[in-house]
């Protein structure tokens, strides 16, 4: 069975549950036009231009987001 998880999912993961990074934010937000809400990292200015770098890593579910696994069984349903 394949997987839809990218490396860059695995190292998200692992920075958000280790500790060891303390620049992550809960963002309010839109998907599709519906309010949402992600999880980001932060980053500084890295130059003169000032400004934040906001990168989503993951996002909110919602209403009209259907989440099945691979056989098509939708999440808190039975197999």
């Amino acid at each position: 069975m394949s997987t839809n998880i990218r490396p860059e999912h695995v190292s998200a993961f692992e920075a958000l549950t280790s500790g060891e990074h303390s620049n992550f934010a809960l963002f309010s937000c839109f998907i599709g036009g519906q309010p949402a809400a992600a999880i980001v990292a932060v980053t500084p200015p890295a130059g003169e231009d000032g400004e934040y770098r906001i990168t989503p890593l993951f996002v909110s579910v919602t209403e009209d987001m259907a989440l099945t696994d691979h056989a098509g069984v939708p999440a808190g349903g039975a197999a």
